[in-house]
Order: C-alpha cells, then structure tokens, then sequence
C-alpha cells in the first residue's frame, strides 16, 4: 500500500490517509487491479482492507487523529456484515479503532449497481463506517445516488480541480456542489490539487478538505510528509501531523 493524506487545511491536519494498492516492488493500481480476474474480486478485496489496517497501524497512523480510507469493490461484496467480518477481525487484532474506517467507492462503481451500493452503505452506517464516493462527477452526472443514499462524504473527480482558477465552468460546478453538500451534511474532498493557484481558487469557494501532490504524494509503505499552505504560499518546512 501507499498512504496519501487527505488535509484539513482550515484545521492545518491530516483528516485521513487513503490506502491505494501497490505491487510489490511500487508498481501502480492500474497494473496491479488489471490483473484481478472476477473470480478473484472477493479475495483481493478482503486482503487489500487487511493489509492497508495492519500497514497502517505500523506505521503509527493510530498514534495521529487521522481515519484510514480505503478503496472497496460493491462487486465483491455479497453480503455486508459477512464480508465485514475479516476486516473487523484485523482490526481488533492490531488495536486499529473500526470508528476511524472510511471506505470509498467510484461514482462509476457506484451507478451500475445503486441499489447493492445503498444496502452495503447502510448496513456499513449502522457498524459505525464512513463511506465515501470517489471521482465524482468523473463522466456521469448522476445525482440519484445521492437521493438514494447519502454518502458521509463525496470526492470531486481530479478533472473539476485540474485548472480551475481559469477555467468559469468548474468554478460554477465545484461552487454549486459546495452548496450542495453543505445542504445535505456531506462532507467535499478536492482531489488532484496540483498548484496553489488551484488550491487558493479552492479555498475561496470554502473547500477546506484538499489532496493533491501539491501538498503531499502518496508514499509507498509510508505516512508522507504534509506541506501545509500558509498566506505566504507553500511552508518550507514539511511535517507529518500527528
């Protein structure tokens, strides 16, 4: 696994660290998810939530005010409590609090199967989980999931941030889905923030949870350093918060 933090920067700390699967000499999630055929899902599922608690908890993510996100997959899940089994187990054996567990869904992901989708998020609700959906607005333009059921937090697709202090058109969407999770009690990432102009035209609309390699990138079997943006720009001193 590689560890990147999710940054409150109103709080000036790390709200979470998201778990992204790694091969074992680094390689990306693509080549490595590429090769999980579909009667595998269920297994490489169940290990990558193992692995990404007990890595976490060894690198001392316990010892911070940090939650853990990890990626799951609806398909593999077939039953939510019976399939939350191994995860809870883990969790009990390395000292890993279960109220600190995020799990995190793409939008894609999430509009084939909308109805398992709302079952899995409220069964995971009732077990005291945060679920997330990833990539919003990555190529669909849902909004019935969110009438379906409502996640505890959304992720903008890293295509609304990519530029969007000149770009008008994501100014208004990113803004009006600002008003709508604040309607709703969702909490809002912005992901892929790269710049500080990005991060400032951010900021300006009241975004307060950002993630991006411009303050940290993911570090491979690590908790990487966070560079906290001041007035002044970028601190030049980067520290992990604890």
């Amino acid at each position: 696994m590689a560890f990147q933090p999710i940054v409150d920067v109103g709080r000036q700390e790390v709200f979470a660290y998201e778990a992204l699967v790694r091969g074992p000499n680094g390689e990306n999630a693509g080549s490595v998810i590429g090769a999980i055929t579909e009667n595998l899902l269920y297994g490489f599922d169940q290990a990558c939530r193992m692995i990404a608690i007990e890595q976490a908890t060894a690198l001392g993510l316990v010892n911070t005010s940090a939650a853990l996100s990890i990626n799951f997959m609806p398909n593999a899940v077939y039953e939510p409590r019976a399939c939350i089994r191994k995860t809870l187990e883990t969790a009990a054996r390395v000292g890993f609090p279960t109220d600190r567990l995020i799990f995190e869904i793409t939008e894609g992901e999430a509009v084939a199967k909308p109805d398992h989708l709302a079952r899995i998020v409220k069964a995971y609700r009732a077990m005291g989980f945060r679920t997330a959906i990833d990539d919003f607005g990555a190529g669909y333009s849902n909004l019935n999931l969110l009438s379906q059921f409502r996640p505890d937090i959304i992720k903008l697709d890293m295509m609304l941030s990519r530029n969007i202090d000149r770009d008008e058109v994501r100014q208004s969407l990113v803004r009006h889905c600002v008003g709508l999770c604040s309607d709703l009690g969702i909490l809002m990432v912005a992901e892929g923030v790269e710049t500080l102009a990005e991060y400032e035209t951010l900021r300006g609309m009241g975004v307060t949870l950002i993630q991006g390699y411009l303050l940290a990138k993911p570090g491979w079997r690590s908790l990487p350093a966070t560079q906290f943006i001041h007035s002044a720009g970028v601190d030049n001193a980067p520290k992990v918060a604890h």
